[in-house]
């Protein structure tokens, strides 16, 4: 198969390439390997986190797929870090930064070695763009397989998962639960292997990354400890074979048109934030022209029809239990708000995959039909002003309301502002300012789980809102808005806001303002002085010196 092994006979073939073969030997190759297209195995397992701690067994099936397909498959690592376990911490400023690490590492391996398709196996949320990224930049036959998502643990007769235990962090500063029930929650809300169980970012990457056609058909919609898992990753080695013999690469699959369609299936379901920041990193890595207005535009026009968490009121492994993403996607092309001539994976079109999915069981309450939504237009809403001259993102679900003026109280970390939410001092009609969280000037773009969630636990979810140049975790609801643009760090006017000043947010004219006059915006401009760097070497340095805006989805490579 000399047409499927673009990359390998590099490596292996011709007598000149003895001692690669040689080393290749001791790792398991026989003579028939070296004929073979070679598949790279990327796992990203490790025990750093309940999200990824079965990932290696996923590896090994995928490997076999890719085998008996007629591949040569190897598996090999890339890092992972935990979010849920760093949040609220100096090491959570690595989580971001792990993205643009994992698709380095992974396009090194990948181009180094000479592989010449690729299965990538992702779990926490990191995981997953950073693969897509690599796949991208590679231009090989690849697929995308999600680890699979967490049962949810069981409290009191209640279904409970990570934000639970953030939250109830909040009540029992509040002295609304005791330490008993505290240690309760934390003891059950995750059960096994799996990534967070509600909508939250992993859950809401691996839906889009379906979505785009980089996932096969319910990928997305499985238990992480399950046989259908299993199956999707022994499929999944077998497809980059097909892919190889059909010479389709991530950049045929990777079209506007696909990254269009992945925005209409995280809008419907009520999906994270993050997926504005991830997406447009992908994009940019496939060299598709995608920006944040683009998810104003579809917002639009797909309705919220999920009634997942953190907002609404169920968990992934009840979609799964129902069907899956599957019903929802069919449900929107049938509307036509999906394109179904998108090439996927599969080697068939968006269409095709579509054409035999059943419809949802009816008495079901989790997918709403269009007649009954959650919300008429997207909840991920693009605001602009003069805080935001190049954009904010903020997650509207419609229960926090659609405008909010209060009065500021700034910090400039978000140690000092949990502090202070966890102390009482945050009270009805505030406006909590983080700032200097930016992925410059944190570096790294911490999430604030642990400050939203401390307020919702103080019952001030409606009450406070929070802006920062940070962002927030999948599980963060309430009147929050992020990735303000430009950061505190680059100048902006997050970085004049001083306590007392009044700031509008506005969901329906898309605007967030600080309600100051321009005498005055200009008189602190003039005085303010940017901070020194808190990193000067390593890695955060190193990210720091390169990222670009939030708004252009804080990539790395962008303009080198």
């Amino acid at each position: 198969m000399p047409e499927l092994r673009k990359f390998s006979a590099i490596v292996v073939d011709g007598y000149d390439r003895a001692p690669s073969r040689a080393m290749l030997r001791a790792v398991g190759f026989k003579d028939g390997d070296f004929n073979k297209p070679q598949i790279g195995i990327a796992s990203t397992w490790s025990m750093v986190t309940p999200c990824n701690m079965h990932i290696n067994a996923l590896a090994e099936k995928a490997a076999k797929g890719a085998d008996t397909a007629g591949g040569k498959a190897v598996i090999f690592n890339t890092i992972t870090i935990s979010d849920g376990i760093s949040m609220g911490s100096e090491g959570m400023k690595y989580s971001l930064v792990s993205r643009e690490v994992i698709a380095d590492s992974i396009e090194t391996v990948m181009g180094c070695q000479g592989y010449d398709g690729l299965v990538a196996i992702g779990g926490c949320d990191k995981n997953m763009p950073g693969c897509i990224m690599a796949m991208a930049r590679l231009n090989r036959p690849s697929v995308f397989v999600y680890g699979g998502t967490i049962l949810p643990g069981c409290f009191n007769k209640k279904n409970v998962d990570i934000v639970s235990v953030f939250e109830a962090v909040g009540a029992y500063a509040n002295k609304k639960i005791d330490e008993q029930t505290l240690k309760g929650v934390e003891s059950c809300a995750i059960p096994g292997p799996g990534s967070c169980g509600g909508m939250y970012t992993a859950n809401t990457m691996a839906c889009a990354i379906e979505a785009l056609g980089m996932s096969l058909p319910n990928s997305c919609a499985q238990a992480a400890v399950s046989r259908e898992k299993e199956e999707d990753c022994i499929r999944a080695g077998e497809a980059v074979l097909n892919l190889l013999k059909k010479n389709i690469t991530p950049r045929h699959i990777m079209t506007k048109k696909a990254f269009e369609n992945a925005i209409v299936v995280v809008t419907a379901l009520g999906g994270s934030t993050n997926a504005v920041l991830h997406l447009l990193a992908m994009a940019d890595a496939a060299g598709v022209k995608l920006s944040i207005d683009d998810f104003t535009r579809i917002g639009k026009k797909v309705p919220v029809l999920a009634d997942l968490k953190p907002s609404g009121r169920f968990v992934m492994a009840e979609l799964v239990a129902i069907g899956g993403v599957l019903p929802l996607m069919k449900m929107l092309l049938d509307k036509g708000l999906l394109n179904g001539e998108c090439m996927t994976v599969t080697g068939k079109t968006v269409a095709e995959n579509l054409a035999y999915a059943k419809p949802y069981p009816s008495g079901q309450e989790i997918i709403r039909p269009f007649n009954d939504p959650i919300k008429k237009e997207g909840h991920l809403v693009i605001l602009y002003g003069n805080l935001a001259s190049e954009g904010a993102v903020a997650k509207i679900s419609g229960k926090e309301g659609l405008s909010f003026t209060g009065k500021a109280k700034v910090f400039d970390s978000e140690e000092t502002a949990l502090k202070a939410i966890l102390s009482g001092k945050i009270i009805k009609g505030d406006v909590v300012v983080i700032r200097y969280e930016g992925p410059r000037g944190g570096p790294g773009m911490r999430e604030m789980l642990s400050p939203t969630s401390a307020i919702s636990g103080r019952g001030l979810g409606k009450d406070v809102a929070l802006i920062t140049d940070g962002r927030f975790s999948g599980g963060s609801h309430g009147f929050v808005v992020g990735h303000i643009t430009p950061e505190a760090f680059n100048g902006g006017l997050l970085a004049i806001v001083k306590n007392g000043d009044t700031i509008t947010i506005d969901a329906l004219k898309r605007q967030i303002n600080l309600n100051i006059p321009a005498v005055e915006i200009k008189k602190r401009q003039k005085a303010w002085k940017q901070p020194k760097p808190r990193y000067t070497r390593g890695v955060l340095a190193k990210y720091a010196k390169l990222v670009t805006s939030a708004s252009t989805g804080a990539v790395t490579d962008k303009n080198l």
